[in-house]
């Protein structure tokens, strides 16, 4: 299952940018005993990692009642965090530092969505 973007997920992230802010969706399901990890992982995230790039978490919540999914479709928990641009993302998870801590993302998780949106109405 993926967890992280490669390069060429950011070469196209990059490629296909109408410009402005960009939020981006997580969905995650942890590993058993992974939101410890993914604790530390988001720690270094909004201390270090979203100031220094701009960026602010929008919302984080755990997944709860399913109203409407398949078996197996259901998330633990879903995060949305702004970034300034998607150049903005882009550099943080190309900065040396970043690459540090990115393996307590990974080890944390068995699946994970990782999604750009576009705001409706331009």
């Amino acid at each position: 299952m993926a967890i992280d973007p490669r390069g060429a997920d950011l070469k196209r992230l990059l490629a296909e940018d109408p410009g402005g802010p960009v939020v981006m969706l997580n969905l995650l399901r942890f590993a058993e005993g992974g939101r410890d990890s993914y604790a530390a992982y988001a720690r270094a995230l909004s201390e270090t990692f979203l100031p220094r790039y701009g960026a602010q978490v929008l919302y984080a919540g755990d997944g709860s009642t399913v109203l409407a999914a398949e078996p197996g479709q259901e998330w633990d928990a879903v995060l949305l965090v702004r970034y300034p641009s998607r150049a903005a993302f882009s550099r943080m998870v190309a900065d040396p530092e970043y690459q540090q801590v990115t393996h307590l993302r990974s080890e944390a998780l068995t699946e994970a969505v990782l999604q750009a949106t576009v705001p409706w109405g331009g």
